[in-house]
Parts: structure tokens; C-alpha cells; sequence
């Protein structure tokens, strides 16, 4: 089984690309070391202060998978400080 997660962000602080790219690295590269994920921004990479993230695991077990990528959400919110989470979907194949 396969599941992704689609996050989108807003960072209000950002006014360029070159800032919103620097805060969004620092993200993808904890995201991965953290929950042993695949993450890569995926969207909205043309505005300053939007951006989508997609995270994808592998496994065996469905409810594994959701709630593993749910704990990853739930870090976003609660440990990122340079913007904030706007919306985020998870989908099991």
C-alpha cells in the first residue's frame, strides 16, 4: 500500500523566493530524518508565500500508514514556526 500526504503551507513572512526556499528546506530535510518519509515540495513553487508539500510511505498496513502520516501533520502544526499549516489530505492506494 501506498499512502500520500499533500500539505499546504502559508509563510506570511516571506518576500522572495529565495526566503520562502530556505525556510521550506530546513522542513523537507527534518520531515524526512524525523518520520522516514519520501517529502518533496510539490506545488506553488512560483509564489512566495504558499507552498505544498507531498509525503509518501510504503507499507503493508492502512491504518498504520494514515496514522503515521497523521502524526507527521500533527508536527507540522505543533513544531514548525516559520508559517502555518492551511490544509492537508491523506490518501491510501
Amino acid at each position: 500500500m501506498i499512502a500520500a500526504l499533500t500539505i499546504e503551507l502559508h509563510l506570511p513572512a516571506c518576500v522572495s523566493l529565495k526566503e520562502k526556499r530556505s525556510r521550506i528546506r530546513p522542513l523537507i530535510s527534518r520531515l524526512r530524518r524525523e518520520f522516514n518519509i519520501s517529502v518533496a515540495e510539490m506545488g506553488l513553487q512560483d509564489k512566495w508565500q504558499d507552498a505544498v508539500i507531498g509525503c509518501v510511505m510504503v507499507g503493508n498496513d492502512a491504518a498504520h500508514l494514515e496514522s503515521s502520516l497523521q502524526a507527521v501533520t500533527r508536527w507540522v502544526k505543533g513544531n514548525w514556526p516559520d508559517g502555518m499549516l492551511v490544509a492537508d489530505s491523506i490518501e491510501v492506494i
